[in-house]
């Protein structure tokens, strides 16, 4: 749903001028320091970009699941580090908030998500619950005075060590190993008890930390139960999940279009044979076959945030924008690789660095066999294969 089709061409301008003139320059200096520079992370503040998916009543655009599909498609297409950075609030940063949270957890931390004071994010994954995440072991127990102590170990946490709010999955009911055991808690960084560690070491996308948080003897009070109700929080990350699938499709789209534009110019100026090699038949197959999926990849996203935005149930619908934009945009990376050769290998060109930061979407948020599993299920719930 697209509520003012002016002003959010407006918006996407803007995103396309920040784009290509402040994130794409600075890519190579994001990798060299492994962070987003400051002087950017003000300019996305300014432009309102850690608030998209925020209500207009806590101070962020309001985006609807359309608007924010196109948004994310034009910032993705730089280095996945600003994405991160900068989108995270936008997305699974803010989305538990907005779903269940209370009125005055929204009015205490959705405005300072929306201007980018705070960072916020989520920790679910733990060393032993990963893609089965009701496994965690992470646990809550109540002391009795008003207040929960929480004791666990997260991993793999989205910019955890940079991270000013976190919400933290854990068991309240220790008798109870279903979904229904599972409680969300709003901490704030520098509450006694919770750490976190050094950014993890990883393949791809510098400027983006992950890293482990820590929860030891960590007291909040009752009220930091997201939603103020224990047991809900599996259903709370459902829910936001449910969203952010699409949005991550989304996200997979912007460096896939990129690639393709970095192949495009490359396969025009390169010469082999006396000419370039995008003459070459079998550099044009690679070249197309990148076009078809990415303009597939978007036509099922921005379809799937309709019928979101209308109402209607995206179960499905997520799981196939998650798996298919993810593996779309693993395979343009590779053809893109192929087709700059010797140059799309070795740094300079940014080829190299798209292939090993996308890598990962095709793990996280759900890796693609749990995804491929989530669409059976729901063929088989659904008992027909029409849409």
């Amino acid at each position: 749903m697209i509520r003012d089709a002016d002003k959010l061409e407006s918006l996407l301008a803007q995103v396309r001028s920040f784009v290509r003139s402040r994130a794409i320059p600075n890519e190579d200096r994001v990798e060299a320091e492994d962070r987003v520079p400051p002087e950017i992370v003000a300019e996305a503040r300014r432009l309102g970009i850690f608030g998209w998916s925020i209500p207009e009543e806590y101070g962020g655009a309001g985006l609807t699941t359309e608007e924010l599909a196109l948004a994310f498609i034009e910032l993705s297409q730089c280095s996945v580090a600003y994405r991160v950075h900068l989108g995270t609030n936008a997305g699974i940063g803010s989305e538990p908030l907005i779903q269940d949270g209370t009125q005055e957890q929204k009015r205490r931390y959705l405005p300072r998500l929306a201007s980018g004071e705070l960072l916020g994010c989520l920790a679910l994954t733990e060393p032993e619950a990963g893609s089965d995440a009701i496994a965690l072991q992470a646990s809550a127990v109540a002391t009795g005075d008003g207040r929960y102590r929480i004791d666990g170990i997260k991993r793999y946490i989205t910019l955890a060590p940079i991270a000013d709010l976190f919400v933290v999955f854990a068991r309240t009911d220790p008798d109870d190993r279903t979904a229904s055991g599972v409680s969300a808690f709003l901490i704030e960084r520098g509450t006694a008890g919770l750490a976190t560690g050094r950014s993890t070491p990883k393949m791809g996308q510098e400027g983006a930390p992950i890293g482990e948080v820590h929860l030891e003897n960590c007291l909040v009070p009752a009220d930091a139960i997201l939603g103020g109700v224990p047991g809900r929080g599996f259903k709370t990350v459902m829910k936001a999940l449910n969203k952010q699938r699409v949005n991550l499709a989304a996200l997979c789209t912007g460096p896939a279009i990129r690639m393709l534009d970095e192949a495009l110019r490359y396969a025009r100026e390169r010469h082999q044979f006396g000419r370039p090699i995008a003459e070459f038949q079998l550099v044009q197959a690679m070249l197309a076959e990148c076009k078809v999926e990415i303009e597939a990849a978007r036509a099922l996203i921005l379809e799937t945030a309709r019928k979101r935005d209308r109402g209607e149930n995206v179960v499905l619908d997520v799981s196939l924008c998650k798996y298919f934009a993810t593996e779309m945009c693993g395979r343009v990376a590779d053809r893109a690789v192929q087709i700059l050769g010797g140059q799309g290998y070795v740094k300079g060109r940014g080829i190299e660095r798209f292939y090993r930061d996308v890598r990962a979407f095709r793990i996280y948020e759900g890796t693609s066999q749990i995804h491929l599993l989530n669409i059976a299920k729901e063929l088989l719930r659904q008992g027909g294969g029409a849409g």
